[in-house]
C-alpha cells in the first residue's frame, strides 16, 4: 500500500492543520514576520473557506495563485484544499509571456493574486479566458474583481473538510521552465501525503521545530507536521536578491533549527557568515537543492553550523521529489578524492520507496521500459524512477505522459529525469549533466558535469559551462567552454588562464575548440544557480 494511502484518515491535506489546532493550539504555526498560534491559523482557514465557498469555489476547480510567500498565501491555500480545489503555484520569475503560455493550457478557474500580478489580465487575456472570479490581494481596486479583506468571513460551524481520495487531483505545479517550456505537473492526493511522511521519516521532522523559509513549497508542507516557519526576509521569487545579513538574523532570533535553500542562498550565507564571523547555531537540518552543491559552497557554510548539524542535498524535480538524498559528512569525504571531478557528482542513494534504474541514452520517446536496456553499474545513462512521489501525467500537452515509460509489470509510469548517471557499488547515484546538453565530438561524449568540473578547479574560474556547437556539413559538434572569473581580468591575464584551462584540457584528454569568457552566466529564475546552458550557447553562436 502506498504511503499516502496509508495516511488516508487524512485525506485532505488542511487536515494536518486542523489537527494541529486540536492538539496544539497554543504552538505557533507561524513566528515571523507575525506570530500566529495554530488555532489562529486554522480559524482564519475557516474564515477564508467560508467567504470562498460562497464564491462557490469547490472541489476541482483551479486557483491560480500569484501571492507574495507569506502567512496569507498559507492561509488560503490550505483553505483552497480544505474545499476540494486545485492550487496552481507557477514561478513568476520565468516571466510574464511565458507565464501566460503556460497558463493558457490548463484553463483556471479563480485568479487570486497581488495588483501587479493582475495587470497580466489586461495584456494577456486569453490566459484568463475561463476564470469565474478575480480576487485581489492588494489595497488596489479592481473592476470586477473581489477584494480578499471580503472573503474573511466568520464561519457559523467548523467547515468539514471536502473527503479526498488517494488518485484525486490536489495541485498543478509548473517546472521552472530552465529546460524547455513550462510545464503543468499533476500532483494527486497521495503524493504530497507520500512527500509529507519522507519529511518526516527520512529526514526526522518533528512537531515543534522551526523552519526559516526560503522555498515556500517545501515549508508547507512542513508545517503540517506542525513545524513553526518564519518566512526569510529575502524576495522569494527573486533569491538573487538576497541580503545575507537578513536571512542570518532570522535564523539566529527565532532559533531555527531547519531550512530548506537553493545552493546560491547557501552559497550567500556561507560567504558573508564567515566574512563576518557569524554562526548559526541553532540550525540542525539544512536542506539544498536545485543545482549541484560544489565542495567549497559546502564546506564554506558547514563551518557556520554546529558540529552535530547536516546538510542533506536531496535531488528531484518538480515531477518527482525528492529521488535521492546524501549528507555533507559522506560528500565532504568523497570530495577528497581529487578524481572524483571526472565521475560527476554523487547525488547520493534513493529515498525509501522509489526505484531507480539507469536506462541506454536515448533521445526519442520510450513507449514500454522493455523498449530499452537497463545499464550495469558504473555505466552512464539516463536516469528514470518510479514510486510513490512520482508524478504520472502533464495537464495541457497533447502528450501527458511526455517523457513517461509505461511499466507493464506494475501498471505505472517511470519518469524520465532528463539527467544522466550511474549507479555504483553501494547504490549511490552520479550526476552527469542534462541529458540534452551533452556534447557529441568527433573523439566522443562530453558530459557536462564531469567536464566542466576539471575546469572549475582553477582558482581564477567561479564556474564553467559546457557547450556544444554544429559544425558546418558535420553530424559533430565542437566544445566550446564558458568561463565566469572569480573576479575581472586584463587581457594579459584571460590570455595565460586559456593556456593554463588548455594544458589541463590537454591532461584530461577533452576536445575543446575554444575557450570564451562571459562576466555572468545566465541562471533560472526559481534557484538562481542552475545554468542556462542554452542561452549561453546562442550566444556563442552570436
Amino acid at each position: 500500500m502506498e504511503t499516502g494511502q496509508q495516511q488516508y484518515e487524512l485525506s485532505n491535506l488542511s487536515e494536518y492543520i486542523a489537527k494541529q489546532a486540536r492538539h496544539n493550539p497554543d504552538g505557533y504555526a507561524v513566528l515571523h514576520p507575525e506570530k500566529i498560534k495554530f488555532r489562529e491559523f486554522q480559524s482564519e482557514i475557516e474564515k477564508y473557506t467560508q467567504g470562498l465557498s460562497e464564491l462557490e469555489l469547490s472541489k476541482s476547480h483551479k486557483v491560480l495563485f500569484l501571492v507574495k510567500p507569506g502567512p496569507l498565501m498559507f492561509i488560503l491555500t490550505f483553505a483552497c484544499l480544505r474545499l476540494g480545489a486545485i492550487p496552481v503555484l507557477i514561478d513568476p520569475g520565468m516571466g510574464p509571456s511565458a507565464m501566460a503560455r503556460a497558463l493558457k493550457k490548463i484553463d483556471v478557474d479563480f485568479f487570486i493574486g497581488e495588483p501587479k500580478a493582475h495587470g497580466l489580465r489586461l495584456f494577456y487575456p486569453s490566459a484568463f479566458r475561463y476564470v469565474r472570479h478575480y480576487i485581489n490581494v492588494g489595497k488596489l481596486v479592481f473592476p470586477s474583481t473581489h477584494s480578499i479583506g471580503s472573503l474573511r468571513k466568520p464561519a457559523p460551524v467548523a467547515s468539514e473538510a471536502v473527503g479526498m481520495k488517494p488518485d484525486d487531483e490536489v495541485a498543478i505545479f509548473f517546472t521552472s521552465g530552465s529546460t524547455g517550456p513550462a510545464k503543468a505537473v499533476l500532483y494527486r492526493n497521495h503524493m504530497l501525503h507520500a512527500q509529507i511522511s519522507i519529511l518526516q521519516k527520512e529526514f526526522e521532522y518533528t512537531a515543534g521545530e522551526i523552519d526559516c523559509c526560503t522555498f515556500p513549497l517545501i515549508s508547507l508542507l512542513v508545517m503540517c507536521l506542525g513545524l513553526s516557519i518564519v518566512f526569510a526576509d529575502m524576495p522569494m521569487t527573486k533569491p538573487s536578491g538576497l541580503k545575507p545579513e537578513l536571512v542570518i538574523n532570522n535564523i539566529n532570533s527565532f532559533g531555527c533549527t531547519h531550512m530548506f535553500c537553493s545552493p546560491m542562498v547557501l552559497k550567500k550565507l556561507g560567504a558573508y557568515g564567515i566574512e563576518n564571523e557569524n554562526t548559526l547555531p541553532s540550525l540542525k537540518r539544512v536542506m539544498t537543492a536545485g543545482a549541484i552543491v560544489s565542495h567549497n559552497n559546502l564546506s564554506r557554510f558547514k563551518r557556520l553550523l554546529d558540529d552535530k548539524a547536516e546538510i542533506h542535498t536531496p535531488y528531484g524535480a518538480t515531477e518527482a521529489l525528492p529521488v535521492t538524498s546524501i549528507s555533507d559528512k559522506e560528500l565532504l569525504r568523497l570530495y577528497v578524492d581529487t578524481h572524483h571531478k571526472q565521475q560527476g557528482i554523487c547525488i547520493g542513494y534513493p529515498v525509501k520507496g522509489l526505484a531507480i534504474k539507469i536506462i541506454e541514452i536515448r533521445d526519442e520517446e520510450i513507449g514500454q521500459l522493455s523498449d530499452v536496456p537497463e545499464l550495469d553499474d558504473g555505466k552512464v545513462g539516463e536516469i528514470i524512477v518510479k514510486g510513490n512521489v512520482v508524478t504520472q501525467e502533464y495537464l495541457g500537452l497533447e502528450n501527458p505522459r511526455q517523457s513517461k515509460i509505461h511499466d507493464n509489470t506494475s501498471a505505472k509510469y517511470w519518469h524520465r529525469m532528463g539527467d544522466l548517471g550511474r549507479r555504483d557499488k553501494k547504490e549511490r547515484i552520479w550526476f552527469y549533466g542534462r541529458k540534452s546538453q551533452r556534447v557529441m565530438t568527433e573523439e566522443g561524449v562530453l558530459y557536462t558535469i564531469p567536464t566542466e568540473g576539471v575546469f572549475n578547479a582553477h582558482p581564477l574560474v567561479s564556474r564553467s559551462a559546457l557547450v556544444g556547437l554544429t559544425e558546418k556539413d558535420s553530424t559533430y559538434e565542437s566544445a566550446v567552454i564558458c568561463i565566469e572569473c572569480v573576479s575581472a581580468l586584463s587581457t594579459n591575464k584571460r590570455k595565460e588562464l586559456v593556456t593554463e584551462l588548455r594544458v589541463q584540457a590537454d591532461d584530461h584528454k577533452i576536445p575543446v575548440k575554444d575557450f570564451v569568457f562571459k562576466k555572468q552566466f545566465p541562471v533560472d529564475p526559481r534557484h538562481n544557480a542552475k545554468i542556462y546552458r542554452e542561452k549561453l550557447k546562442q550566444w556563442v553562436q552570436k
